[in-house]
């Protein structure tokens, strides 16, 4: 037998469970074994000694090797010494499951864990009770049973991650950083939850590399992906569902958090071409599952298990909410679950570029990203999805990384990248959004980027990152009443995202809505608080409102050296502070240059030098300075609007 044959015979092998009890509980005992082991478990206990045994050291073996220990107190039980010998093992492991057999409570040294109480089962494998024991054995092991038997059989088990729920059933204090810290006080979340609304949490890698942990994340993403196109659904974004990865909260304390009415969780095991793919769908209110599958398949058919998961999932969804909706929505006609390709190495490149693009470390990152998406091309040149994410990586090295004679080319390198998206997928929304984004930051195309804008937004409504695109145009272009709409469906999709809270923050400002947008930036720096330009966001809107000190501290805290010394420039002068106001002029001209044009307009303009700020513009427009893309609703070029020459560039522009 080969290493790996091995290795695989030996992951096949039932995780085992010790159950530790009182003879005089043997009956119950019984009952607990049967519903364990047709849940896949093996279990130990001791009505499976042999005679001649040794039987403390079979004890003792089987204690070290079980993945739970499982012991049922009773008023017999506690004034056993071998039960609490048994239970002190299980608890220093850090694998003790306790039951109460009859309410009775466990002794002392044993209360700090919460008991299942199975004082009114009846010995059905169906009942809440037991099914509470099945799930906390899952939560102490970590991860399904080796060879699970048929889950249909336990249809409302609780759900199998340890991050849902600890050993014991008691539900753990989750660090409390980002997202979570948001949640926990009240800033996000917590409202009732539609019953159509699912999110899908980060797949476990439980292939024993790290390093494909790119792969997992992606088979998530693909499967959100795939019922986000579902008109009938409201899918929570990546972002939010992220937010949530290895927390120990249960599951009822995610679906909160989220503010959705079920889960989806999975694990991804892959091992050469073969891949194991366990997926549960979890009632986000009891916490019990609805449904759950394995699949092993080869990785040749990776794309059909994506398909497979969601309409799985659409279908238990149907039966839960017991919809009168009809049955799920088609796929767009010309778009596959990963935008068009059935290529394992393609799909495999487009995954680890996505990986790179979401860390957002910098140009290193985002030109590694660049590269996956163009090895993702070259072994499917008709892989929609990839040619849409290369547009973006274009885009974005354009605008950040590069000098102003070379942007054109990267520019129009990412416009055609999104016009070959569409063309071969016209029904996939990110394609769309794609081209409208290179058109509108790109080309400065304000006219241009407005169809495929409304297409992506016709094609993607289940995608918040679509959606909030939409809404930012929308908010710049003057269309505060599409904006607002939009920007609240992407943050009902996306709750737990800082950037979409700072995406309405800026919806709200474009809108002169100064003292609402507050709240939404300030959720976003709770979620995230070195998020970059929220507080120039706050700067910009407490000046506005005439509250100058507080505004020039929010410009001080901002991490973006563009936004802190533009809004430094503008403040200090209000506080006829013209020394300091000059000394950060001059640092945005000297260590930023030409990359500032447009923010040393704004400058300009708000020390009422208005031919001044003027000239700038007309440089910013002469190289395609993205910051014009605000030109028609930025308040800080109010003092300029009476000026026919601005009335012009807004129509050069293609503000109409």
């Amino acid at each position: 037998m080969t290493e790996t044959e091995t290795r695989d015979t030996e992951q096949r092998k039932p995780a085992r469970v010790f159950l530790s009890y009182s003879r005089e509980d043997q009956a119950q005992a019984q009952a607990v074994v049967a519903v364990l082991t047709q849940a896949g478990f093996e279990v130990w206990w001791d009505g499976l000694l042999v005679g001649g045994a040794a039987y403390a050291n079979a004890i003792e073996e089987a204690l070290e090797a079980a993945v739970a220990v499982v012991v049922l107190w009773s008023r017999a039980s506690i004034s056993s010494d071998w039960v609490r010998d048994e239970a002190a093992r299980g608890r220093d492991r850090g694998c003790l499951v306790p039951v109460s057999l009859d309410g009775s409570e466990p002794p002392l040294g044993f209360r700090q864990y919460q008991v299942i109480d199975l004082s009114n089962w009846r010995g059905k494998a169906e009942d809440m009770q037991i099914r509470a024991v099945v799930q906390a054995v899952h939560s102490a092991h970590g991860a399904p049973p080796a060879t699970p038997r048929p889950l249909q059989r336990l249809p409302g088990r609780q759900a199998g991650r340890r991050r849902l729920l600890i050993a014991g059933g008691s539900l753990a204090v989750a660090t409390l950083g980002g997202g979570l810290f948001a949640w926990r006080h009240g800033l996000i979340g917590g409202t009732g939850a539609a019953g159509n609304s699912v999110a899908v949490l980060p797949f476990a890698n439980l292939s024993g590399d790290a390093g494909q942990g790119y792969f997992s994340d992606g088979l998530a993403a693909e499967v959100r992906a795939e019922l986000a196109r579902n008109s009938h659904l409201q899918v929570i974004g990546q972002v939010s569902s992220e937010t949530f990865r290895d927390s120990k909260l249960g599951a009822a304390g995610i679906a909160q958090g989220l503010g959705v009415a079920y889960l989806l969780d999975g694990n991804v095991r892959r091992s050469g071409k073969a891949c194991r793919i366990g997926a549960e769908l979890i009632d986000g209110r009891s916490g019990f599952s609805r449904w759950a599958q394995t699949f092993d398949r080869s990785i040749e058919d990776i794309f059909a298990v994506q398909s497979e998961i969601a309409g799985a999932v659409v279908a238990a969804l149907t039966r839960e909410m017991k919809s009168a909706q009809g049955s799920a929505a088609e796929p767009v006609p010309g778009e596959a679950v990963s935008g068009g390709t059935t290529n394992v190495a393609a799909f495999d490149a487009y995954l680890r570029g996505r990986a790179a693009y979401n860390l957002y470390e910098g140009e290193a990152s985002d030109r590694a990203a660049l590269a996956d998406f163009e090895a993702a091309i070259a072994a499917d040149p008709k892989f929609a999805a990839a040619h849409a994410a290369r547009s973006r990586s274009l885009i974005v090295i354009a605008n950040q990384y590069t000098d102003a004679a070379h942007t054109a080319a990267l520019y129009d390198a990412g416009i055609e990248a999104a016009r070959t998206a569409i063309a071969l997928a016209p029904g996939f929304a990110d394609a769309h959004s794609a081209l409208a984004f290179a058109l509108f930051q790109g080309r400065l195309d304000i006219r241009g980027a407005r169809q495929p804008y409304e297409l992506s937004r016709q094609l993607g409504p289940g995608d918040a990152t679509v959606m909030g695109r939409y809404a930012l145009y929308c908010a710049a272009t003057g269309r505060a009443v599409e904006a607002l709409p939009a920007m609240q469906r992407a943050q009902q999709l996306d709750p737990l995202n800082p950037l979409v809270h700072r995406a309405m923050g800026s919806v709200l400002y474009a809108a002169r809505r100064y003292s609402e947008m507050l709240p939404h930036i300030r959720r976003a720096l709770a979620i995230n608080p070195k998020l970059a330009s929220a507080h120039a966001a706050i700067g910009n809107a407490l000046l506005m409102l005439g509250r100058v000190g507080a505004a020039r501290d929010a410009y001080l805290a901002e991490p973006q050296l563009l936004l802190r010394l533009t809004g430094l420039a503008i403040v200090e002068k209000q506080l006829r502070r013209h020394a300091a106001a000059r000394a950060a002029m001059n640092r945005l001209v000297n260590e930023l240059g030409d990359s500032a044009l447009y923010q040393q307009a704004e400058v300009h303009a708000q020390w009422g030098e208005r031919d001044v700020a003027m000239s700038f513009l007309a440089r910013a427009r002469a190289l395609g300075d993205s910051g014009l893309i605000y030109t028609l609703t930025d308040p800080f070029l109010d003092p300029l609007r009476s000026l026919p020459q601005f009335a012009g560039l807004l129509r050069q522009l293609g503000f109409d």
